[in-house]
């Protein structure tokens, strides 16, 4: 099964849902996806033991179906860490994967083909990934009531299949000439 397999190679992180949906054979997901792992330990006799994740997918949600990933959203903090994903996950999407993601350093909506899948990039400025993705596709509370998590992930999915991307399709080349800079304000507390 992905899930384990992903799970026994460490490449799940601060998971917050990982189990079957109602629907017999597939999977939701909800948590970090470990996109360049740490260094190893060298203190450690443990060979699996690991430096903290060098990049992530952070917040990530997706639905497996037959060993493939159908449904993929989640935060890239970078647009260059697009084919990063693409060369460690891209084997593991289904053809027809519905993948919208969150870029912080976009500044306006796009699309971008790679490796036969369609990303749908949505700029990101702050707040919560999975409550700004319910919001984009018009998802209320009260639809996700009752639901386990693992459904919850699974409405999102049936939602995002009528999901019209906002921007225009770009070769990836185009997205990365148009990245802006990111300044992220620092916080202070209390005097």
């Amino acid at each position: 099964m992905l899930l384990a397999d992903y799970q026994a190679k460490g490449l799940l992180t601060v998971t917050l849902v990982n189990g079957e949906t109602s629907t017999k054979g597939v999977y939701a997901y909800r948590g970090d996806l470990v996109l360049k792992e740490g260094e190893k330990c060298e203190s450690s006799s443990n060979p699996n033991d690991r430096k903290p994740p060098e990049a992530l997918l952070v917040h990530s949600a997706f639905i497996v179906e037959n060993d493939k990933i159908v449904f993929l959203n989640g935060l890239l903090p970078k647009l260059e860490l697009l084919p990063m994903f693409v060369e460690k996950y891209g084997a593991d999407l289904a053809v027809d994967c519905i993948a919208i993601l969150y870029i912080e350093n976009i500044a306006k909506a796009m699309q971008v083909e790679l490796s036969g899948v369609t990303y749908k990039l949505l700029p990101f400025k702050e707040g919560l990934v999975w409550n700004e993705f319910l919001e984009e596709l018009y998802i209320e509370k009260h639809e996700l009531k009752n639901q386990s998590a693992e459904d919850k992930v699974a409405i999102a999915y049936a939602a995002a299949k009528s999901y019209k991307a906002k921007g225009a399709l770009v070769s990836y080349e185009e997205a990365a000439a148009n990245t802006i800079v990111v300044v992220k304000e620092a916080a202070v507390g209390a005097i």
